[in-house]
């Protein structure tokens, strides 16, 4: 049986978020006590992601685990924010999936609408994300501004893993842009 292009595409997105999941947990092993927190709730993001990203047909189920799954990490990411509003964009990620997630179980599947205001204004708030993100990526040249203990065993920027982490959430970002603009 082919898969339609809508399909591949769902699966593709899946495979690049899950990916990104576990290269965030991988992240979190190494990480300091600090950056840990980080890393981990990135890698919820990621994996939570993925399995949005899942093409219709999870069952009825699906819809309500995702909903609970998303407010567990909102509370996580409401937590993270004690240590600053670095930590903000973890909220309004996991907050994102929630709506998102919310908007899947009034209807089956994808594709159902949501609040035609929270969908624009996160829909600008992940494009600018991703084009700020981007232009970041692009114009890293040097030492990457990646906290010490998150990059690697030695610290700091080791062999690019700055900009690894930083294509690993432009990743995340723009998948996030792409289940925004399919509701």
């Amino acid at each position: 049986m082919p898969l339609s292009p809508s399909a591949v595409s769902s699966w593709l997105l899946v495979l690049l978020c899950a990916v990104s999941g576990a290269y965030c947990l991988l992240r979190a092993r190494r990480a300091d006590r600090r950056a840990r927190g980080m890393a981990v709730g990135e890698a919820v993001m990621g994996f939570g992601m993925a399995a949005m990203a899942v093409p219709s047909g999870t069952g009825p189920w699906g819809p309500q685990i995702l909903l609970a799954v998303c407010c567990g990490a909102s509370a996580h990411a409401l937590w993270l924010l004690r240590g600053g509003l670095h930590h903000a964009h973890h909220l309004v990620g996991t907050l994102a999936m929630a709506y998102m997630a919310l908007a899947m179980t009034a209807g089956h599947g994808h594709g159902r609408e949501g609040l035609p205001a929270v969908t624009g204004a996160l829909l600008l708030y992940y494009a600018g994300y991703v084009l700020l993100g981007g232009a970041r990526l692009v114009t890293a040249g040097g030492a990457p501004s990646v906290p010490a203990g998150v990059a690697g065993p030695g610290g700091g920027g080791d062999g690019g893993a700055g900009e690894l982490v930083r294509a690993c959430r432009l990743a995340m970002g723009t998948g996030m842009l792409a289940m925004l603009l399919s509701m």
